[in-house]
């Protein structure tokens, strides 16, 4: 061995030799998840209002705009916020290596960003035409963005509970679900009556398959993997977290089902926004346990 490559090997120094112990990504990160859902679902939302109901949402394309470039903003400054060196965030853009679901997630988020700010300006200029012919191209882009956590937590192979393949259709869902949640309280007398009842039934279907996903997920868990089973006692009888998972499933999927069956048999609006906040306050607190309590589990 060379002289050099001796006193470079007794320079060594160790900057990590045990696990990171505790909790690594906090409820900054469940901001993060939750704001990309709004952000990315008002876009889907509008995109199929503006074929099933042109004329309710007309007059809705800059509020919606605006409203997803304030909440991809929200995702991105979380996104920041939680990197351990958030100042050398430029290295992902100057010397970006897109086998990192973080890189390719922050190229596209940005991409989107632009887009955003291009249909924000279309939208408040009324240049419906030019504005229809981007959300096309928005719309597609906004389908990878809401996607790409799922493939970020799957390069997690040491979180068995973050490789189940459903996470990709549960991040869609939590798109619809908070999307038509939040264009069902923003368009109040703007949207029509029958505009209102579409986001319900969108609300309704995509509580009623996440939640299908969910208890498939944590019910038939333990036949996957023992640390899916270890994790699952978070929530489960006494667990420290069954409170919390369970107050999550109701208020962002079993209430909101009712209220949304409720409110069309009894043509009422208010019951409707009720299931709106009910479930976009639930959605925090479904992806912050879901997000938490396999980060409790020792890696040892």
């Amino acid at each position: 061995m060379a002289a050099h490559e001796i006193l470079a090997a007794t320079n060594a120094v160790v900057t990590l030799d045990v696990a990171l112990p505790g909790i690594v990504w906090p409820w900054l990160v469940t901001v993060n998840m939750w704001a990309k859902s709004i952000g990315t679902g008002v876009i889907f939302m509008l995109f199929i209002l503006l074929r099933t109901h042109p004329e309710s949402v007309k007059n809705l394309r800059f509020l919606t705009a605006a409203v997803a470039f304030v909440f991809i903003n929200i995702f991105l400054l979380f996104t920041l916020a939680d990197l351990h060196q958030p100042l050398r965030m430029w290295h992902i853009f100057f010397h970006s290596h897109m086998t990192s679901s973080i890189t390719v997630g922050a190229w596209m988020a940005t991409i989107f960003l632009g887009l955003l700010t291009l249909l924000a300006f279309f939208g408040f200029k009324k240049n419906d035409t030019a504005y229809d012919k981007l959300l096309l191209w928005v719309t597609l882009l906004a389908i990878p963005v809401t996607l790409y956590t799922a493939g970020l937590m799957a390069q997690c192979t040491a979180r068995e509970l973050w490789q189940m393949p459903t996470e990709s259709a549960q991040m869609i869902l939590a798109a619809l679900l908070a999307g038509s949640a939040t264009m069902i309280l923003m368009g109040g007398n703007k949207l029509s009556y029958e505009a209102k009842q579409s986001l319900g039934v969108i609300l309704g279907l995509s509580a009623l398959m996440a939640f299908i996903i969910y208890m498939s997920e944590y019910i038939f868990g333990p036949m996957k993997a023992e640390e899916v089973a270890a994790i699952l006692e978070y929530i489960k009888g006494d667990g420290p977290y069954t409170v919390m998972f369970w107050l999550g499933q109701w208020m962002t999927f079993i209430l909101p089902m009712l209220l949304i069956v409720l409110s069309r048999t009894s043509k009422s609006e208010s019951i409707l926004k009720l299931a709106a906040v009910l479930a976009l306050v639930g959605l925090a607190i479904v992806k912050h346990v879901w997000l938490i309590i396999p980060q409790l589990l020792p890696m040892s």
